[in-house]
């Protein structure tokens, strides 16, 4: 059985990335976004398919040209995720703000 790719393992490659910016920008066919980089359009497709399987985005025929268009949904995982962390940094960040003002005024009586 073939292990379903998640999110995460597609945003984890820059080259990826790249390519969700550049779609989530406008769509695009696969030859338009191959031109972008300095890699092989065999490897870029390996890239697309990898976005495709993980629902990042969608690709749809019109005549000869295979259209990929962004499909951002899933990315609110990864911003769930991240966000359970940005609270606990905020909270330390937080503590440190606090320490900081008390030796402060410990030192300089303000």
């Amino acid at each position: 059985m073939k292990a379903r790719r998640d999110v995460y393992q597609a945003i984890a490659d820059p080259t990826r990335r790249a390519i969700i910016g550049m779609l989530a920008g406008q769509p695009q066919n696969v030859n338009a976004i191959a031109e972008q980089f300095d890699m092989t359009r065999q490897a870029i497709s390996l890239h697309v398919k990898i976005l495709t399987d993980c629902g990042l985005i969608f690709i749809r025929k019109e005549g000869r040209d295979h259209i990929c268009e962004a499909r951002l949904d899933s990315l609110s995982e990864v911003s769930t995720w991240v966000e359970q962390y940005k609270k606990h940094w905020e909270a330390k960040l937080d503590s440190l703000e606090t320490y900081l003002e008390q030796l402060k005024k410990e030192r300089y009586g303000k």
